[in-house]
């Protein structure tokens, strides 16, 4: 289906003469704009359609648009009432989506009112955050060496009483050596696996064995972990909100379809293909 009206060009809107609404006590939606056949078009209406113009329509100035809009909707009016054969199958079919599409919107809106309020977010954020953020934190060092012997030999070494911190310096060929090894803190992820695995297998303060990995043979001391600290209320509100609005959403969603008598016909023989075949609408 194509849109048999489309809103003038970019340039053409814009040089159409712009006259603002007159003054009246108070504008609000429902004010009429314009009357076509006894029929209003309101200034609702014109909102709709402005807030669904393609992106780049929204780069020219309102005030550019405005009368362009108005005339868009006028010219639709008078179409449809002069229309009086029978509307294509694309066209009844489109309309049922987009009423079913925004009456289910009105729903979920309806249902979202109340959900996410100042003491669901508290609880929320406490719940989740009640011992930091439940995430442990590494920070390690290593020397990095090209053989499972030269790994081996520094682990020795380290066992002799030498300092890892200077042993990574004069010893260690990754970026890290000249800083005596130290990676500073990292959380899970954030590392090759094979590394990260000998990392959380190690007692603060421990060395580890040769650990092999893509970047060579590394000899891993964990210095420290801790649980992060839990981010401030406001760093995490929105993120919060969202959760427990998709969830609403989803119970919402789940209690409503489980409820209602749905029949589901065996259409195991349809070939999916069959949806982009659009010209059978017609």
């Amino acid at each position: 289906m194509r849109n048999a009206l489309k809103l003038l060009p970019a340039l053409a809107v814009a040089a159409l003469p712009f006259g603002p609404l007159k003054a009246q006590d108070a504008v609000t939606p429902e004010t009429v704009v314009a009357t076509v056949n006894g029929e209003d078009i309101t200034l609702g209406h014109m909102m709709i359609l402005y807030a669904n113009l393609p992106q780049q329509y929204k780069q020219i100035p309102v005030a550019q648009l405005f009368d362009g809009i108005l005339e868009q909707l006028i010219q639709q009016e008078a179409l449809r009432q002069s229309f009086d054969g029978t509307p294509a199958p694309s066209v009844v079919l489109s309309l049922e989506n987009e009423e079913r599409a925004l009456m289910a919107a009105s729903e979920v809106g309806e249902m979202l009112q109340g959900v996410a309020t100042e003491e669901a977010i508290q609880q929320a954020y406490e719940s989740r955050y009640a011992d930091g953020t439940g995430e442990q934190e590494y920070n390690a060092s290593h020397i990095l060496v090209e053989t499972e012997a030269e790994a081996q030999a520094i682990i020795e070494v380290l066992e002799e009483g030498e300092d890892f911190a200077e042993v990574a310096k004069t010893s260690s060929t990754g970026p890290s050596g000249p800083s005596g090894g130290s990676l500073g803190w990292f959380t899970a992820g954030q590392m090759v696996p094979e590394f990260e695995e000998a990392v959380m297998a190690l007692e603060e303060g421990a060395v580890s064995e040769p650990v092999q990995t893509q970047f060579g043979w590394h000899v891993v001391k964990l210095n420290e972990s801790r649980i992060a600290e839990a981010p401030a209320l406001e760093e995490v509100r929105g993120e919060i909100v969202s959760e427990l609005e998709a969830q609403a959403i989803e119970d919402h969603v789940n209690a409503i379809t489980g409820e209602a008598e749905i029949d589901r016909p065996d259409i195991s023989g349809v070939d999916p293909a069959i949806l982009q075949q659009i010209d059978l609408l017609d």
